[in-house]
């Protein structure tokens, strides 16, 4: 399995914008997942922000984007993992890789939201070492949660 920083229009990102859109249906409802359209996709893209894809043999395995909040602030958005691949650590991992190409790109915190409907992703960032913060985006009802990585560089992985 390999890292792929793409870009947002990339070919191997398709499948996780289409499971995404889906999964967001399911949990939540119809017209939930054209939140997956809520970002413009330059806002991934260098030097502010990054996409980035775990795959299998030509398999999109896991993926999640950085866009820019401010100078020292990015969020971790449309990150998911195909359900064959579930319950591995891919998202996890994929997670501290962020992390990382985040402390890469200059910033000192790591910011995202997700949903009620989510109790998996809501245990994993509070697993990781996320604190939880007032809500910041646009989504009614969303948990959000900050990890700052000067604290997140001294504290051992698990």
């Amino acid at each position: 399995m390999d890292y792929l920083v793409v870009a947002l229009a990339s070919i191997e990102v398709a499948p996780l914008l289409t499971g995404l859109r889906q999964e967001y249906e399911t949990r939540y409802g119809p017209g939930a997942g054209d939140s997956v359209l809520d970002v413009e996709a330059a806002e991934f893209d260098a030097p502010t922000g990054a996409f980035l894809v775990l795959v299998d043999d030509g398999t999109t395995v896991a993926g999640g984007g950085l866009r820019r909040i401010d100078d020292e602030t990015v969020e971790v958005k449309r990150m998911w993992t195909n359900p064959d691949y579930r319950r591995q650590g891919h998202a996890s991992r994929l997670l501290r890789e962020l992390a990382g190409l985040a402390e890469q790109l200059g910033y000192r915190r790591v910011r995202l939201e997700t949903g009620y409907a989510q109790p998996e992703a809501l245990a994993m960032y509070r697993r990781l070492g996320f604190s939880e913060i007032d809500s910041f985006g646009p989504y009614e009802g969303a948990t959000a949660f900050e990890l700052d990585l000067a604290t997140e560089a001294r504290t051992p992985r698990h």
